[in-house]
Parts: C-alpha cells; structure tokens; sequence
C-alpha cells in the first residue's frame, strides 16, 4: 500500500475529522472528472394551465468551501446562521429561468442577477408567475418571475430553517411567507465556563429512541434552537407590496393557506424540548387562524412525543397530519390512531379521519376509518375521495374510495402488496385547482379519473395513461409507452387524455419532454437538451436474470465499457454494486423488470463510472431477504445474503463478462453493511469499498433499515448480522469511507471508526477516509472526486491486477 501524500488517513475523533499533513483532495480519472465538472441538465416544471414550462438551470455540485460554511446543528435541521436558512447539503440551488411557450415553443429567458442562487420555484395557482426563495449574503428574499421575463424581489428576511419559507396565497396575487421576527436580536452567547452538568433523568416509563443525529445537547442549544426557528408570518400583496403581520411569533414549523384564503391552518413546536428526539417529536399545538391571525380552532396541543413503540407504524395520539381538504373551501381533515399508536394492536381498525368544515363551530365527522396506518387522501369531490392506507409488517396497501357527502360509507377499492411492482395498478394524475390545491382529474362523463403508472414488465417499464371507474375495477388503458423508449407522463393537455405532455428516453436518447397524441401516435419534441455525458455514449447495459439455490428468480443491469468485445478483451475485472431489501413474499421479490430502455448517465458518488476505468459493473443486483408467513427476514439475513451473491456471482461469471477471481463487492449505506457482510461470510470477493455504512448493531438498538425488533427482543438476530461481530474474518481488503458530518439516522461516523479499529487491530488491509464536512451522501466536487479517486486506486491495486491473491475466491465460506 502507498503511504503518504497518496493516502488519506485522518486523525480520527467520534464526530470532528481532520487530514493528516501532506494529504490533499485528488482529482479523479480524467474521465470522470471532466464529466463531473459538465453542468447538469436543467429541472422542469409545467404550469398549472399547462400552457408553460419553466425550465430551471441547476448548480453543478457546490465547492468544499461553500460546504464548510458554519452550521448549525439544532433537532435535527443544520442550518446557515448566516442566512438563518437550511445548511448548503440541504439544498438543490438554481441558478437560471426561462419560460418556455408549450404551443408555439417560444422561449423567454429571466433577467436574473449574475450569480443569483435560488430554489423551491412553485407557480402561482393561476400559472401566471413563478416565486422561489433566493440567497442573498446576509439572509434570504422571495422573489416572484413573471412570464414575460421580468424578475422582482418582494420580501427581504425569510425565515428559512424549517424549509421553504412561503406559500401562494389562492387569488395568485398575495404569499404568505415565514420570515425572521423584527429586532430579533443577536444569537445566544455561549459560557465560557459550564455552570453545572447536563442531567438526563426517566423515571421509569418506558421512552425507546432510535438513533437520530443532529439532536439538541444542552440549554444553549435549546436557546440556539428558538433564536433561528422562531419566525413571524406575514401576508404580502403583489399589487400594493404591503406587508401585513399574522398572529404572533413562534416556532411555526407548518403552514398552509385554505382553499377559499380565508383560514390558516399552523403546526407550532413548545417546549420542553428533548435531547434525544429531533424537532418533530418536540410539543405540537395544530391549529387554525384566520388569515389575519385571528384564533379560531386549536385541533390539539400535544405533548411531547417521546412514549412512542419503536414500530415503523408507531404515531401519536391525538389527531395528526391535518391538512386542508383540497376540493372544498374551507375544510379541516386529519387523522387519528385507534389504536393508541400501537400497530401491534389486534384490532379491525387502526386509524380514522376525521372532517370538520369552517366555521368549526359543528362537531367534527368521522370520513373513513382504515385498516391499516392513515397515508394519504387524493381529493376529487363531494362525490369521490380515495383514501390510501398502508402496513409496514405486511407491505400491504388498502385503497378506499369514500363520497365526503356522505361520510362513513367506505368501500375497498383494492387490497395489494405495496412492493408488487407488476401489480401496480398506477396512481390517480392529481392537478392543482383554482386553489393551488391538488385534486384527481376525473373523465368527461365523471365516470372515472384518469391515472398513470410505471407499466412494470419483466420486459422492462412502459408507462401508461388509464382511466379507473368510480365504481371500482380495473383500469382502462388508453396509451402505452412503446419500446424502445421510456416515457412517463407528465401531464394531460386536454380533457379527454387524447394529448398528453411526457419525458421521453431511451437508451441512447436522452430525456425531452414531448407533446403526444395518444390517438394517432404523432409525437412532437418541445426540450432539446443534450447528452450531459456523451463519454458514455458507447457503454452497453442489459439485464440478466438468474435464479438463488432456493429457486427465487434474481436480476441485475450489466454495465459493459465502452468498445468492450467478449471475444477480444475476455472477462474482466468486476464490481457488484448492491443495497439489501426486505420483502415479505418471494413472488414479488422475484419480480424483474428489464431496464434497456432507460438513459442511464451518472452523476455524483455513482459507482458506474468506474466504467471509464475498464471495470464491468452488476448494478443494484437483488439482494431479496424474504420473510414469509409471518417469519422475521432477518433471522437468516447471512444465509439470505450469501445465497443471492453466490448466484449474481455464478451469473456473470457464466456469460464469459467477470473473471471470478477478479471480483469486489461495494455498497453506500446499508449497501456498506451488506459489503462488509459478505466479506466477512463468504469468499467470493477480491475487495470490497463500504461507504457510510453501519456494522455494528449493538450502536443502533432499537430497530434499523427495516428491522423492528429491538436488541432485547432479538439479541442473536443483532449479533449475527453485525460485521463487527465477525471483523476477525475479513480478509479481502476493504475501503471504507464516510462523510465526517454524515446526517443520516443510524450511521454516526463513529460505526466505521470503531470497525477501521476492529479490522486494524486484527490485521487486515483496510483503508479509511473521511470528507470532512460531508453528510450521509456526498455534496462537494472535490470529496466526490475524491470519493471516486479512492475507489478507482482501490480497484487498481487490488481487483484488476491478474495475480492471485492469498484468499481463494470462487467459493462460499460456511463462516
């Protein structure tokens, strides 16, 4: 291995990471840098009229500087105290604006300021303007774009920290928006000197937690947290510019504006705040106003919610997830768990909803009660809602359809399993209303709404355009993406669906957005953008399908390089690169869909371009662990584990494309975990690269990834699907690499610490880098070139070489 300026090796400390002298970022692979550097293709967004496209340039991955900015890190958020915004890696910023005419194709572009950054453009309701928030040094402004090009600042002092900072009011000419209190003041000065300890103290209740990052950790946090969260909402007019107060300050962490504009509906966070729980467990008070701030209804002042199972489906008690019903003025609906919160309870139902219309003087009415845990409503109207349920234990999904005319009277629509890709019966096409709301697209007769869906194939996916009765049954197919394309749809241009507005690809064509006839078949392209990364070109994919010693059908997409001939070049070195998933029945996990059709460019961390190095890479091979009739998955995570890679191995060993001794494994996340499994359980790999992983179990006890159980309940399970457990028996050299300030519930950098020391210290080849500054997944340009130099070095010096290496791959190790 090399030493010095060619490795990074970072002092090492449980949260604060620095480079040991002489380090420095690498550039990667010309190849994938200069691919890297290219701007990425702009994001769309159609007009509520559907008349326009407002086509947003986007910023390319931002500077390690602009990532190493001061933060904080307060119940969960991370913000910029600077522009009391949500922190650089939480934000998608915009740099450009033009209003592209869906008819004629004539483009406006915006005159923005040079360098101006900015994000969360939403159209007005009337499809006239476009608003979005913008960064300015000292804080943020809202600004609103006009279609014919004109660009105007309306407010100064957003209060960003909870996220988008503004909502359109429903006349289009009048936001309410967040914005940071008048003389509010300088930040919280922290003690030089600590005037006591921090105490914890349960008395005996039971408070399970699972591991959040981000938390809050003492009183100055506490203060930190009501300096920057505590916002002041006022009402601004596009006509006159005023700006109107409403209510009072707080810590408004949710807000929305009735259909009619007369209420608003508010989520406030109190104290006592917790030091283990993020903000939205924190003390809630849900209620509604008038527009100018006047109380009208208090639907519930929770506490706080610290008493919860550790279930996936766990909730409060009380009513929760209040929203405005979208079809009706002024008409408040939210949900209640019937059971406690407790979805182990044995009981018919779990959840109600619940209705009450302005001006909330009548009681409340009971909509629907649901099997399962309360997802969503898709509004229609007086005469047809569908309300979405959904078990996480099961992966089952309830669909009901409900008339809110006449409250209580349910009907199932459809029973699935969630996960059931070819089964997917589409989703109802919701637009916005007059309103701004969203609401399903019912046919001309009003017989049916029109939906969309993936059109799942084992021959790949073929979005589709469907009508659904009211009346319940299967889905009337009206157009059907043909091969050789992929061709979502995007929105429908006229009543009858017979023009419809979709993003085209294919495999060698790149995504534009077309207007198609879905009559005559006629198609016209109304984008032009070009191929971000014409270097992979050449690159061919197809997928494979193979079958597990137990019969389970398995698939993965083989990526081959450029100019790659069998006959010519022979295998080569290869890469499996892969992320677990649990399932609950073997059919659907089994379920392929071929992906030939899709325009596959990476951007980012990925690991496929790797393919400018000469490697051939198994993408997202399935990783099915199968738990059926009530049989916990993870109880035979390893055998699972080791079954599926033995076979995505013997597969593409088979086709002649992989030498079986010149094989990795990689993963990011529970991808990592699953590599560093395999590692220690089988030999079938050379190397492995782990990034932001977690491995040991016993740091994450009440629940992960999809496990539910806790470490009291399923000691062995915890034990047995930890790597760290087993660091003894890795062999194969592994990288490991995770981001210093990594975001993500579960994998502290202090997992992959503590394994780099448990492999180190039992002699094993392991390198392990840190990026300072970087969350779960990697942001900067210079840590994802890093990134990607460091597992190209890794691959070259132990997977391509020819020569043996001391472990004997090709084989399973019963370990």
């Amino acid at each position: 291995m090399r030493t010095g300026a060619c490795l990074i090796a970072l002092l090492l400390a449980s949260t604060a990471t620095a480079q040991t002298p002489g380090t420095a970022y690498h550039r990667a692979p010309d190849a994938i840098a200069k691919a890297l550097e290219t701007p990425p293709t702009p994001a769309v967004g159609v007009s509520p009229d559907h008349r326009t496209l407002a086509i947003f340039g986007r910023e390319n991955l931002p500077t390690i500087a602009n990532l190493s900015k001061p933060i904080l890190r307060l119940g969960g958020y991370r913000i910029d105290p600077a522009t009391n915004g949500q922190a650089e890696v939480r934000v998608q910023w915009l740099n450009a604006l033009s209003f592209k005419d869906i008819a004629s194709g004539r483009t406006i572009a915006v005159q923005l300021p040079a360098g101006l950054r900015f994000a969360a453009p939403d159209w007005s309701p009337d499809g006239g303007r476009v608003a979005f928030y913008a960064q300015d040094a000292d804080g943020l402004s809202l600004w609103v774009a006009e279609r014919d090009g004109r660009a105007r600042v309306v407010a100064h002092g957003l209060n960003g920290a909870f996220g988008t900072p503004f909502v359109w009011m429903p006349d289009s000419r009048s936001l309410v928006a967040y914005t940071v209190p008048a003389g509010r003041g300088a930040r919280p000065a922290q003690a030089a000197t600590p005037t006591g300890p921090i105490v914890q103290e349960s008395s005996g209740r039971t408070s399970a937690a699972r591991t959040y990052e981000d938390l809050l950790g003492d009183a100055h946090d506490e203060a930190l947290f009501d300096h920057y969260f505590t916002g002041q909402l006022v009402r601004i007019g596009l006509d006159d510019g005023a700006t109107r107060p409403i209510g009072t300050p707080g810590l408004i962490s949710g807000f929305s504006v009735s259909p009619d504009g007369r209420y608003l509906l508010t989520e406030r966070l109190k104290r006592p705040y917790s030091y283990l729980l993020p903000a939205r467990f924190f003390p809630t008070e849900i209620a509604v106003s008038t527009i100018d701030g006047q109380p009208v209804r208090t639907l519930v002042d929770r506490p706080l919610a610290d008493d919860l199972p550790v279930d996936f489906d766990a909730t409060v008690k009380g009513p929760r997830e209040a929203e405005w019903r979208s079809d009706a003025p002024a008409t408040l609906v939210w949900a209640e768990a019937l059971d406690g919160g407790n979805p182990r309870a044995k009981i018919a139902f779990h959840d109600k909803v619940m209705m009450q219309a302005a001006p909330f003087d009548a009681a409340p009415v009971e909509l629907a009660r649901t099997p399962a845990r309360y997802a969503t409503t898709m509004w229609g109207d007086d005469g047809f809602a569908m309300i979405v349920d959904r078990e996480w234990r099961s992966r089952t999904e309830h669909r009901l359809a409900v008339a809110p005319a006449r409250p209580g009277q349910t009907r199932i629509l459809l029973t699935r399993n969630y996960q059931d890709q070819y089964g997917d019966p589409g989703d109802p096409i919701l637009e916005e209303n007059a309103a701004g709301k969203p609401v399903m697209r019912f046919t001309p007769a009003h017989d049916g709404v029109f939906v969309t869906g993936e059109g799942a194939t084992k021959a790949g996916a073929f979005p589709f355009l469907a009508t659904m009765p009211l009346t319940g049954g299967a889905p009337t197919r009206l157009w059907t993406a043909k091969p050789p394309y992929y061709e979502p749809v995007v929105a429908m241009l006229d009543e009858t669906g017979q023009r419809i507005l979709t993003r085209r690809e294919s495999a060698k064509l790149a995504p534009n957005y077309v207007i198609r006839s879905t009559k005559g078949g006629s198609a016209k392209a109304i984008t032009a953008f070009a191929d971000p990364a014409p270097v992979f070109a050449g690159v061919t994919q197809r997928t494979i399908t193979y079958s597990r010693a137990d019969g389970v059908p398995l698939s993965g997409t083989l990526y081959l390089p450029t100019g790659y001939d069998a006959k010519r070049d022979g295998p080569l070195p290869t890469l499996l690169w892969a992320y677990p998933a649990e399932y609950t029945d073997a059919k659907v996990a089994g379920q392929t869909v071929d992906r030939g059709n899709r325009f596959v460019r990476p951007r980012g961390i990925s690991h496929l371009f790797l393919l400018t190095q000469g490697y051939a890479i198994l993408d997202n091979p399935a990783m099915p662990i199968i738990g059926e009739g009530g049989a916990e998955a993870n109880d035979t995570y390893v055998k699972q584990l080791r079954e599926d890679a033995q076979a995505a191995v013997d597969a593409v060993v088979k086709l002649g494309v992989a030498d079986r001794t010149r094989i990795a494994v990689g993963g990011h996340s529970y991808g990592a975990f699953m590599t560093a499994n395999l590692l220690a359980h089988t030999d079938l790999f050379r190397a492995g690269i782990a990034r932001s992983g977690a491995y040991n179990r016993t740091l994450t006890p009440f629940g992960f990834q999809a496990e539910q159980r806790t470490y009291w309940q399923a000691t062995p399970t915890y034990t047995e699907m930890s790597p760290f457990t087993y660091a003894d028996r890795i062999k194969a050299p592994i990288l490991l690499i995770h981001g210093g300030a990594d975001d993500n519930s579960g994998t502290f950098p202090i997992q992959s610490e503590r394994m780099y020391a448990a492999l180190k210290g039992n002699g094993a080849t392991v390198r392990y880098v840190v990026l300072p500054n970087e969350p779960h997944g990697y942001r900067a340009l210079e840590s994802t070139e890093e990134t990607l130099w460091q597992m190209t070095d890794w691959l070259d010096r132990y997977v391509k070489p020819k020569q043996p290496v001391p472990t004997s791959p090709g084989t399973v190790s019963a370990r």
